[in-house]
């Protein structure tokens, strides 16, 4: 009976080599893949502890295949003989239903990616509530989705021909021995080494669990390596991190857990009674003529890295270069992004805190109360009626719920005013179109009452299947070294494209309403950094972004009175910025407003978000510790490792954002 065991168990250990093979040859891949450079020459010592830190880290996971025939075919089979008989059978077919998770979790990780430059973080939670279809379009249309999946085939064939062979190795003999004490106590040794094994598989090479591989004992060296720092983190090791570190964890917080983070936001004998009075400020004093149009303009991964001097010979920004060199428009060419994808972004600027990755806008709690820091709230108590503009559908993100309730007097989507023929994406009605129609109806209303529109636009947004040449794109005309570049890669082709197009189609509405209303206030930003970058071969002397290149969106401001001195000069900016800028320009002497931020007419020292911090020295991310000097460069800079700034403020602010979750008896009703 035992011997079955032993020879079961030699089983279990030939499939369990299988799967860290695998990993590693999904590493190889996504090295290949996103790595500028593919080779190890010159860098052995970082490659090969990559894979062998990768190996040990993973048997988290792939320690597993072993434990689990062992415990599900070997110890029964030592009981059931016809069971014994089919054991490689079964032992084959659990491995396949785990190969085909690993190749489930690569194929997701290879995506998100090339989408945002990491692997499985925090932004998986928001997943949840996002347009299924256009994760359907993007799959299928940019990320080779059927291909993908018809992958499947292949690669479980010749997972289950490897299983074959590694079980058809062959086995030692168990030892018998003529002592029945004896062999007893061989038999309970032999046992309880199989779990000893398990345990110093899984804690990676140790039976001491606190010396088990974490992210914060990866060399430095390989750290520093974008790609390869990535690389050693098996992708369903990658997914357990997320699943460890949900976002509500803060919601679950005590009052007096919240006001000890709170503590460098507020002093100890403060007299306010909630957090948020600690942010009441005072106008101090119109500086421009407060206009009867103003203009937010959020536009879809409009990031500053197309600006940047490395790329503007490229001319994709050509529209925008224009605006934002004119005389009466400031931009801050560092600005940081109030959240890293759409949806946090949009409602950080709109709510006025962080939404810090908690989907405010799908919590039933803002659809009829919201916070005094709303920006179209407090633009309404100056007067202005405010409207809302988006390319796609109010149901994207619960929008038509939540709008209202922030303080919108309207709320228009594309989809709705626009043909029900006009062409769209998946996200909504090409840019141009929307922004015609936008315009159209904004022109039509008139100048009577001082009005605020917010404007969001979504066509430069995988899977760039916008037909931008129809529109005018022609990259010859632009960079003749970029058209012969972007023959090797249609997808950088139609990404670089769209942006182009998007660029355009913003501008060209900037004019009309400018010809409109001359005397309006514009402010341009995007709601990310995103699409596809301008990285091309033979034109940009790097194959890998800047960290600035990969975070900062774009900022410009515009209005007839308006110098680069009433923004004080100011070289660094976020997105919590812009709400009490547009208030200190604009609004009377004494008028009372909460914003978090400082102003930008103030001098602004440093940024500090739930996702990253800007100095005027540095940039740097919180969800991979990872800093860079703030330099615009062609060349290459040293990474700083395992750094973080200013983490008191940042667990400020996203304390700040759930205390007000778990009172809702602090939010102001929506008939305010």
């Amino acid at each position: 009976m035992f011997s079955d065991f032993f020879l079961g168990m030699q089983q279990d250990l030939k499939i369990f080599l299988l799967p860290p093979v695998i990993c590693a040859v999904f590493r190889l891949i996504f090295i290949l893949v996103y790595r500028p450079k593919k080779s190890p020459v010159g860098e052995w010592r970082k490659w090969i502890t990559c894979f062998c830190y990768g190996f040990w880290w993973g048997m988290d996971f792939n320690a597993y295949a072993f434990l689990i025939p062992l415990v599900l075919v070997s110890v029964p089979g030592a009981f059931l003989p016809a069971y014994f008989a089919v054991g490689d059978a079964v032992r084959i077919g659990l491995f396949l239903v785990y190969a085909a998770a690993l190749y489930t979790a690569f194929i997701g990780k290879m995506i998100f990616y090339a989408h945002f430059h990491d692997t499985f973080n925090q932004t998986i939670w928001l997943g949840k509530h996002a347009d299924k279809k256009n994760f359907a379009d993007i799959f299928f249309h940019q990320n080779h989705g059927a291909w993908l999946l018809l992958g499947y085939l292949p690669y479980l064939v010749l997972c289950a021909f490897a299983a074959h062979a590694v079980l058809a190795l062959p086995s030692l003999a168990y030892p018998v021995l003529t002592d029945g004490a004896v062999q007893y106590a061989v038999n309970t040794l032999v046992f309880i080494a199989s779990i000893v094994l398990f345990y110093w598989l899984r804690y990676g090479g140790t039976l001491r669990h606190r010396l088990k591989p974490e992210w914060d004992e990866v060399p430095a060296f390989v750290k520093e390596d974008l790609v390869l720092g990535k690389a050693t983190i098996d992708d369903l090791i990658a997914l357990k991190m997320v699943w460890k570190r949900p976002v509500q964890d803060v919601l679950n917080h005590s009052d007096e857990e919240s006001y000890a983070i709170l503590k460098c936001m507020i002093p100890p004998d403060s007299p306010v009674e909630t957090p948020l009075e600690v942010f009441r400020r005072t106008a101090g004093g119109p500086r421009i003529d407060p206009p009867q149009h103003i203009f937010f303009l959020l536009a879809e991964s409009y990031g500053q890295v197309h600006f940047d001097a490395p790329y503007v010979g490229l001319n994709l920004m050509e529209a925008g270069a224009r605006f934002r060199a004119e005389p009466h428009t400031v931009c801050i060419n560092n600005f940081l992004s109030s959240g890293m994808i759409s949806q946090p972004s949009l409602v950080s600027l709109l709510l006025g805190v962080y939404d810090a990755d908690m989907e405010l806008n799908e919590n039933v709690l803002f659809w009829n109360h919201t916070l005094p820091t709303s920006l179209p709230l407090q633009l309404k108590k100056l007067g202005y009626h405010t409207d809302f503009w988006y390319g796609g559908g109010l149901n994207w993100g619960s929008l038509s719920h939540f709008l209202p309730a922030l303080g919108f007097d309207e709320a228009y989507g594309g989809v709705e005013i626009c043909a029900s023929d006009a062409p769209r994406t998946w996200l909504g009605v090409y840019d141009h179109i929307f922004l015609n129609e936008a315009a159209r109806r904004i022109r039509d209303e008139g100048d009577a009452v001082p009005s605020f529109h917010f404007l969001y636009t979504t066509s430069n947004h995988g899977p760039f299947r916008i037909p931008f040449e129809e529109y005018g794109f022609d990259a010859a005309r632009l960079n003749p070294e970029m058209a012969k570049a972007l023959k090797n890669s249609m997808k950088k082709y139609r990404g670089l494209g769209c942006a182009w197009y998007a660029d355009q189609a913003l501008c060209k509405f900037i004019e009309e309403m400018r010809a409109a209303f001359p005397d309006s206030l514009f402010i341009v930003t995007g709601d990310h950094m995103g699409g596809e970058v301008p990285l091309i071969e033979g034109v940009t002397e790097r194959q890998e972004l800047l960290l600035r290149e990969q975070i900062l969106t774009s900022f410009s401001m515009h209005h007839p009175q308006l110098t680069a001195e009433h923004l004080a000069h100011n070289e660094i900016g976020g997105h919590m910025n812009i709400l009490p800028t547009l208030i200190e320009l604009i609004a009377p002497k004494g008028f009372s407003y909460y914003a978090v931020e400082k102003p930008l007419t103030e001098r602004i020292e440093r940024v500090v978000t739930p996702y990253a911090w800007l100095t005027h020295e540095e940039v740097g991310r919180y969800r991979d510790c990872k800093a860079q000097e703030l330099k615009v460069t062609a060349g290459a800079l040293p990474w700083r490792v395992d750094t973080e700034r200013f983490t008191e403020e940042r667990y400020a602010y996203c304390e700040l954002t759930a205390y007000y979750v778990r009172h809702p008896e602090l939010l102001v009703g929506k008939n305010w």
